[in-house]
């Protein structure tokens, strides 16, 4: 069998062997219900409420202040939703949402729905040629009705780290001078394995990121909400997560997260040998393939991601090619990877449509030996030469 080199952890990372082994128990020796009483259900209530320590310490917050979801996307909906729909519920006037452009389609589309219900105002901040939200649009779009900006700390696409704290702390002198505050909150998915999200450092009221993209496992997400940020759950049920997400908990993934966390706080991230293959693959693809973009930001990124554009090779077939050969990566966000439309991140970058479809995204993780670097620079050429022949480019 051909051996795999694994370059697409932005859309989701290989569970750690400790990770795993942490988790084992929960699946069939320690596996009562939470709430229960009993022996077995104290045991996984109190597994529960260590990785709510664990997430705590991560953040540098209290523990009352982390909440377990099913995911990001939920994390993302709960925020939005559960915050507007809180604060008009208090009798507030219709509130003005701010989001950027580059924001993930959990955070996007629950917006679009918010406006499409009249229950909110709208505006979504465009970015520069780097793929940066610039503060002077953020101050600029602050209206006395604007209760929440939601702003993506680092994109799943492209890899841009946004300016969290410098907004926070831009939101926070506003609200000194304001009798309602802006809340802010922050999608950290792609952050949590690689910068700093203490979230008093940040000034955001929210925060949320995933297991799955930290090598924990999927299906759950921590939620962090600053006590005293007005809220209204959208799960109803028996009252779980104090209340703001019902449904029994899932103690296999939950304790999983806090494992997940705990390697990076022990390991302090993998983020300096990553980066180093990232810019020795970004400085062999710009040398070796003419007219080869390179998106996004190199100073203001993540360490691990590599986003470009090739002009005359279609990208699916560029990541066909890749996969025949035993190399896994990707056009862009998995979570739009089905859509032929191209991705709404490179258009609002300023690529053209053609340039958009012609993209290849190449996320490395802990697992990525210079070798696989070298063998993704030795076919990487040929297959895009091929490619732009195929198409007369």
């Amino acid at each position: 069998m051909k051996k795999i080199i694994y370059l697409d952890n932005a859309a989701t990372t290989p569970v750690d062997a400790v990770v795993l082994k942490k988790m084992l128990p929960y699946f069939s020796e320690k596996y009562g219900n939470p709430s229960s009483i009993h022996r077995l259900g104290q045991e996984t209530f109190q597994a529960i409420e260590e990785s709510r320590r664990q997430v705590a310490d991560f953040l540098n917050c209290s523990p009352e202040e982390i909440y377990f979801t099913g995911s990001a996307t939920e994390s993302d909906n709960l925020a939005i939703w559960g915050i507007i729909e809180k604060i008009i519920s208090l009798g507030s006037a219709k509130p003005h949402l701010i989001i950027s452009a580059i924001e993930h389609k959990a955070v996007l589309e629950i917006c679009h729905k918010l406006v499409e219900r009249k229950m909110a105002e709208l505006t979504v901040l465009p970015i520069n040629e780097e793929g940066l939200v610039e503060l002077t649009s953020l101050e600029k779009a602050i209206k006395k009705n604007t209760r929440l900006v939601a702003v993506m700390y680092a994109n799943s696409e492209i890899g841009t780290v946004q300016p969290i704290a410098r907004i926070g702390r831009l939101i926070q002198n506003i609200n000194k001078k304001r009798k309602e505050p802006i809340y802010f909150y922050t999608d950290a998915v792609q952050a949590a394995n690689y910068l700093d999200c203490r979230v008093d450092n940040l000034g955001v009221d929210g925060l949320s990121f995933s297991g799955h993209k930290i090598y924990g496992p999927k299906g759950i997400s921590a939620f962090y909400l600053r006590k005293g940020t007005p809220i209204t759950p959208m799960i109803i049920g028996g009252g779980h997560e104090k209340g703001l997400r019902s449904g029994t908990e899932n103690v296999p993934g939950i304790v999983g997260l806090g494992a997940a966390v705990e390697r990076i706080r022990k390991s302090g991230g993998d983020g300096a040998q990553i980066k180093k293959l990232r810019d020795k693959l970004i400085t062999g693809i710009l040398r070796d393939i003419p007219n080869a973009r390179f998106n996004g930001s190199l100073k203001e990124r993540l360490p691990n991601n590599a986003h470009f554009s090739f002009k005359g090779a279609e990208g699916e077939s560029i990541i066909m090619e890749l996969s025949q050969r035993g190399i896994c990566a990707s056009t862009g966000s998995a979570c739009a990877s089905h859509s032929l439309k191209p991705s709404d991140i490179l258009l609002a970058l300023g690529l053209s449509h053609e340039e958009a479809h012609c993209s290849v995204r190449l996320t490395l993780g802990k697992q990525t030996k210079p070798s696989d670097i070298d063998y993704v620079l030795e076919i990487l050429p040929g297959i895009i030469e091929r490619l732009r022949k195929i198409s007369g480019r």
